[in-house]
């Protein structure tokens, strides 16, 4: 079986999270109650800790006002 996880691109997406975060000027404590995640969560993403949900990702993108697909826009 093939490993499917790329934690190249779970770091990215995480960096990714956070620049969109601080560009709006939102704190972890904001964006966690925005999108009902936790705070330790929000953290554990944008470290690159996690692979994040589908779910998750649109509730991060609700919450930080922005498109899901600008999420996954990783240079």
């Amino acid at each position: 079986m093939t490993k499917i996880r790329d934690d190249k691109f779970i770091k990215a997406f995480g960096e990714r999270v956070k620049q969109l975060r601080k560009e709006k000027g939102i704190s972890t404590y904001k964006l966690s109650y925005d999108a009902d995640i936790s705070r330790s969560q929000i953290n554990r993403i944008e470290n690159g800790e996690v692979n994040t949900t589908i779910s998750t990702a649109k509730a991060l993108a609700t919450a930080l006002g922005v498109s899901v697909k600008s999420l996954f826009d990783i240079s």
